[in-house]
C-alpha cells in the first residue's frame, strides 16, 4: 500500500468527502490527508479499519502466547480439554 498515491490536502477531503467515501468502499485504498503540507491523518474504510484491528488483536495474542511459552506456562492437551469439558458441564 502506497499512501503517496492517495495523498491529498484536507481541503480536497472537505470538498470531495462523498467521492472519497465511495472510493474507500470500492477499492479500499486509504488516503493520507495533509494539513499545512504535513501528514495529518489517514482516512480508511470501516472494513479496512476493522480488518486492521483484528490483525492487531491476533498479533497481540500470538505475542502473549510466545511469552507464556518462554515462561513455561504450558498446559497439556489432555488437561486443556478436560478443563473445557468441566466448564461446559460435559464431564
Amino acid at each position: 500500500m502506497k499512501l503517496s498515491k492517495n495523498t491529498k490536502p484536507i481541503s480536497y477531503l472537505k470538498e470531495n468527502a462523498a467521492k472519497v467515501a465511495e472510493e474507500l468502499k470500492s477499492n479500499g485504498e486509504p488516503y493520507l490527508i495533509t494539513q499545512n503540507g504535513e501528514a495529518a491523518m489517514v482516512v480508511q474504510s470501516v472494513q479496512e479499519y476493522e480488518q486492521t484491528q483484528e490483525t492487531l488483536a491476533m498479533l497481540k495474542m500470538i505475542a502473549q502466547s510466545e511469552k507464556d511459552i518462554e515462561q513455561g506456562h504450558l498446559v497439556s492437551i489432555d488437561d486443556a480439554f478436560s478443563e473445557l469439558r468441566k466448564r461446559r458441564g460435559l464431564d
